[in-house]
């Protein structure tokens, strides 16, 4: 009986929206040039022919397409739309519409279809579901269980402080609705020192980030530099983390991330984008074998680009101190906060249809824009506003899976806001350490933004593809791509830069920085050099960058005493927390030494590790990269995300401070229901 009710309201739904459809191809025709007027009849002919081809036709060209679509950006979704309303019109009368015709008419199609189609899905997402069931339709049986799966929904760099706020506010009633019906609670949890995607996705997923000094570090025994959304070195800190045992190992599924989590298939996660036995850029293709459901987000990435410039201006107009968002910036942020969001949830809709154990994605789209609009700005909500979307989508899915869900939302880390350095200051981190250096220059290799890296993997993963598309994809990026990342304007030369063994006879230091935390590297030794040699080398060195006013604190290793913090105006030795003059970390939270001993600790722990400024009262740091909302050190809400979890899950033993401790605590989490 169900099933017939639902066969009959899909029959009905089809029928209005074939016939709403026909109504938008009769007013097209009567308005643009280079077709024909049609009748009401006629036009319901070209839309059936057209639901036809979708149906038939679309998988099997995007199967081939799909990596130049991902490489297009779209626009090549756009060109083959539009071929299929052509081939519509040609099966109907033979005649076919001039291509702007017939793009027109597919984003005409695609936009009614993005109103309308909602109105009648009372199922919710019903086009979606049909679309990712094909992915799903071989294995539902074997994932039928009455054990809950869990989705995991990373909100990349949302901070405690800003989701309590958003939830005050009314940013998130999805969320707002879970805590209120008392079906999940939210507490936040401390992550590590470096606070960023890297170390934190490293000891969520699998369970230990070890070593990890920051989003980017230099080894001196290799004079390379490690970046950790670089494909070929998240590989190898994979290789040098994972047991084989990480979070997602039972059969889960990692989507959009930096690492695996050890699962057996995985999508644009960048640690394993070489292995193509797990990374499955076939995945992705229930997001893109839907034209009006991917016109429908090209469309919407042409409204947030929009959006984005009316946001850049109306900053700039305030006088507030502010970043450039121009060139490239608008396309990759529709690119990250549009098209990935997008692709991630469908990827994240096949697997609760298919009944995926366990899975774990990462929405980046709230990070890339508060990093560049600021935390709390009206756009960085909205897209925050988004993602909340996103979760009831998931939601509605679940009535559709083999087996019940729980949905679990969580951070990696927060963001700390600020103007950065360089506006504060007149000038860099890397200023500072070249005007104190006693002899030689410094090498700055120039920081990749976090999204060109997130971009790289959707398309590396796109030119794995084994068909023509992805073989030109191969060939069309070959220039622009390296191991998978993208190298257009700036990135081109990070890249180089990157590779580059630093020489200590032309380099006496190399300056990396990761939010507000610099890292400073005297190559003239392989082992870490002490405060003692340091100042023998470079007197002036320690004592300016300590006594600048962006400079909160700076960390070395003496021969005497150990590591020793030192600031302006006092010295603490953490070996016995003893103080000379004042406690550089007074204004920072009661762990920062805590984060700073095991930090020193690390055996690529820098020479100088140097974090910004931080003033508690009106909670702002000075990033050394050009970011309005940062995070990488210590100071404010950046070491403080959150989780929300099912209310049925344990109550933590105590506050959960670190990455490890979250990734413990997960673990039994998700085991709690076999137990």
């Amino acid at each position: 009986m169900k099933a017939g009710r639902a066969a009959i309201g899909f029959a009905v739904r089809t029928a209005v929206m074939l016939g709403v459809e026909a109504l938008v191809l009769v007013v097209m025709g009567s308005l643009l040039s280079g077709t024909e007027a049609l009748s009401f009849e006629a036009a319901l002919l070209v839309a059936v022919a057209m639901a036809l081809i979708n149906a038939i036709l679309w998988p099997i060209v995007m199967r081939i397409a799909l990596p130049l679509t991902i490489l297009s950006f779209g626009l090549a979704s756009l060109a083959l739309s539009a071929g299929a309303v052509s081939l519509a019109f040609w099966l109907v009368d033979g005649h076919t519409p001039s291509f702007g015709a017939s793009v027109a008419i597919a984003f005409a199609l695609a936009l009614v279809s993005m109103l309308v189609a909602p109105l009648l899905d009372v199922e919710g997402d019903a086009r979606n579901l049909r679309v990712v069931r094909r992915r799903a339709r071989g294995s539902r049986g074997r994932n039928s269980s009455e054990v809950p799966g869990v989705i995991m929904f990373e909100i990349d760099g949302l901070g405690e402080t800003v989701m309590r706020e958003a939830l005050r506010d009314g940013h998130v009633p999805t969320i707002a609705r879970w805590l209120s019906d008392g079906s999940h609670r939210m507490f936040g949890w401390e992550c590590d020192l470096s606070c960023q995607t890297g170390a934190s996705q490293a000891g969520l997923l699998l369970g230990s980030n070890w070593d990890m000094p920051a989003f980017r570090w230099y080894e001196k025994e290799t004079g390379r530099t490690m970046v950790s959304n670089h494909p070929s070195d998240a590989a190898e800190i994979e290789r040098r983390h994972s047991t084989g045992q990480g979070l997602l190992a039972n059969g889960g599924a990692s989507r959009g991330n930096m690492f695996s989590g050890d699962a057996p298939r995985c999508t644009a996660t960048m640690s394993v984008i070489r292995d193509r036995s797990r990374s499955k850029a076939s995945d992705m293709f229930a997001y893109f074998s839907d034209p009006h459901g991917f016109i429908r987000t090209v469309l919407l990435s042409l409204a947030d680009i929009a959006y984005e410039r009316r946001a850049a201006s109306r900053q700039r107009r305030s006088g507030a101190p502010h970043v450039e968002r121009g060139g490239f910036y608008p396309l990759i942020r529709a690119a990250i906060a549009v098209v990935m969001r997008d692709v991630n949830t469908a990827m994240l809709m096949a697997d609760i249809v298919e009944g995926v154990p366990v899975s774990y994605a990462t929405f980046v789209g709230y990070d890339e824009v508060a990093h560049h609009s600021g935390i709390r700005e009206p756009d960085a909500l909205a897209v925050l506003r988004r993602h909340d979307r996103e979760l009831e989508r998931l939601e509605r899915a679940t009535a559709q899976a083999p087996r019940p869900y729980h949905l679990v939302v969580l951070s990696d880390h927060g963001q700390t806001r600020g103007a950065p350095f360089r506006l504060r200051y007149g000038h860099t981190l890397e200023d500072v350490v070249r005007g104190a250096l006693a002899q030689g220059d410094v090498r700055a290799p120039a920081a990749i933004d976090e999204a060109w890296g997130d971009m790289g993997a959707v398309l590396a993963d796109a030119r794995g593809e084994p068909s023509v598309g992805g073989r030109m994809v191969a060939r069309a990026t070959r220039e622009r791509m390296v191991d998978g990342t993208v190298a257009l304007g700036p990135n081109r030369e990070a890249l180089a830069e990157r590779d580059a063994p630093a020489d200590a006879g032309e380099d006496e230091a190399v300056v990396l920085v990761s939010g507000n935390l610099g890292l400073i590297y005297l190559p003239l030794s392989k082992e870490r050099l002490t405060l003692e040699r340091i100042d023998a080398r470079h007197p002036r060195l320690l004592q300016e960058l300590s006594a600048h006013p962006g400079v909160g604190f700076v960390m070395v290793r003496s021969e005497q005493h150990g590591a020793v913090v030192i600031g302006g105006r006092g010295r603490l030795h953490l070996a016995d927390d003893a103080v000379e003059g004042e406690d550089p970390l007074a204004h920072f939270d009661a762990t920062a030494a805590d984060h700073l001993r095991r930090h020193d600790e690390f055996p690529h722990c820098p020479d100088i590790l140097v974090n910004s400024m931080y003033d508690p009262s009106a909670e702002e740091v000075a990033p050394f990269e050009d970011f309005m909302g940062s995070h990488g050190g210590l100071g404010g809400p950046q070491t403080r995300p959150f989780a929300v979890v099912p209310a049925e899950w344990s109550e933590p033993a105590g506050p959960i401070v670190g990455v490890q401790a979250m990734h413990a605590a997960l673990r039994d989490w998700i085991a709690e229901p076999q137990g």
